[in-house]
């Protein structure tokens, strides 16, 4: 029997890499069951809307892995099983999938003639053609006919193995930390960056004990990010609070220092998930952003300011076109959004990820015309309340596994490698 070993990983965005690829890699590379000089580990990279371009760079620095493929050379391999370095393959191997689409898994272990697992983390898909699922957590094994559940296994959640109690400091006297996180697209920083700065000069006001920090995304860059915040570029400035924000350096390190002289450290790092949970409370634009912070079992809060009605262009299907057609494409954004935030309303329907997730109101969110004083005495009673802090926190954990997946996973892999 050919004793060497083809680990294929598909993957995609920076944050599958670090907090899913770069654990699950470490810990195979450890294991002494597994005959490591035979062992080959390729990465291949689907198209992700959050990349920055930087992923090939990122996975080539990492020891444990061999070889890596970029996404814009992802779809030609898919359909023709070509890689611009011409790879060969062993006769044995298994495709791991750790983010992107789980039908890249079911098209390339096809194409290769290996095996598949899929870490699944809220779905599983593609029962009838994958070998092998790792759930993050029970009920998506309870969504599994049961014919299926001999090619799955619990192992719990990825993204816990990261995470650290960040409720330790409240109610000392050490420094609180609180996360803004404004978005990343134009028109919700628009809305976002005044209005966060506000409401930081609004509860610094009130509690001098807490930090900011913004986690910059990695599509923009700080000056673009401070560019929100001058009067000269956003008019949206006077509805928002009237606080204005300049980039500054301070010992090598960006600030936007506000105009009453708050200073919020941005965070250029991504992702940047050690400095998120240190953090007591973030507050968020709706979007990706909750799903990610809700991965950390982060207390938030979710604000949907409606300043601006063309903000919101993130919509699918027939609405998100209309959106986001050229020229007429603000008119549809504003009745659109108008009319959902009506129903919003009256239907008290949500929109954060956590609370779609759990069918209720988990973590708040806030949607309307927003006052600076009204977040802001929200985010004091909290700050001043730690039970109902700790209740968001314990709410998001339940929607997430136990610890110690990436040790499990890697178990599963050493034992398809073995035969066992």
């Amino acid at each position: 029997m050919d004793s060497y070993f083809d680990l294929v990983i598909l993957s995609n965005g920076p944050g599958e890499i670090t907090t899913w690829v770069l654990p699950i890699v470490k810990q195979i590379r450890s294991l002494s069951t597994i005959n490591q000089e035979n062992l080959r580990i390729s990465l291949i990279l689907s198209p992700c809307p959050h990349a920055t371009g930087n992923e090939v760079n990122i996975a080539r620095k990492l020891p444990e892995i061999n070889r890596v493929l970029g996404a814009e050379n992802f779809f030609s391999f898919l359909l023709w099983g070509k890689t611009i370095d011409n790879w060969e393959w062993y006769q044995r191997g298994l495709v791991l999938f750790l983010g992107g689409d789980q039908f890249f898994t079911v098209v390339i272990a096809k194409r290769l003639g290996f095996l598949s697992l899929v870490y699944a983390e809220w779905d599983a898909r593609w029962y009838r053609y994958i070998d092998y699922f790792a759930l993050m957590q029970q009920s998506i094994l309870d969504k599994i006919p049961s014919y299926f559940h001999g090619k799955c296994h619990l192992v719990g959640d990825l993204m816990a193995d990261i995470t650290s109690n960040n409720l330790q400091n409240i109610g000392s006297n050490e420094t609180v930390k609180i996360g803004l996180l404004p978005g990343s697209k134009s028109a919700k920083l628009t809305q976002g960056v005044p209005f966060l700065m506000a409401i930081a000069s609004y509860i610094y006001k009130y509690n001098s004990n807490v930090e900011f920090i913004i986690p910059v995304a990695p599509t923009i860059t700080p000056e673009i990010l401070a560019s929100y915040g001058k009067k000269e570029n956003n008019n949206l400035i006077e509805q928002l609070g009237h606080i204005t924000g300049e980039l500054i350096t301070i010992n090598k390190q960006l600030y936007l220092q506000t105009s009453d002289g708050i200073k919020i450290k941005l965070i250029s790092k991504f992702p940047c998930y050690e400095e998120i949970t240190k953090c007591q409370l973030c507050l968020t634009t709706v979007g990706a952003n909750t799903a990610q912070l809700g991965s950390l079992t982060m207390p938030m809060i979710v604000l949907i300011p409606t300043y601006q009605l063309t903000a919101m262009k993130s919509w699918d299907g027939i609405l998100g076109l209309l959106a986001n057609l050229p020229i007429i494409g603000d008119y549809f954004a504003k009745l659109i959004n108008w009319i959902v935030i009506q129903y919003t309303v009256k239907n008290k329907k949500l929109y954060a990820w956590p609370n779609i997730w759990a069918k209720k109101e988990i973590v708040p969110e806030l949607i309307g015309h927003l006052k600076v004083e009204e977040v802001g005495n929200l985010v004091l009673d909290l700050l001043n309340n730690e039970d109902k802090l700790k209740q968001i926190k314990s709410d998001l954990q339940k929607l997430r596994g136990s610890a110690g997946a990436s040790e499990k996973i890697s178990q599963i892999v050493a034992n398809v490698i073995n035969n066992k």
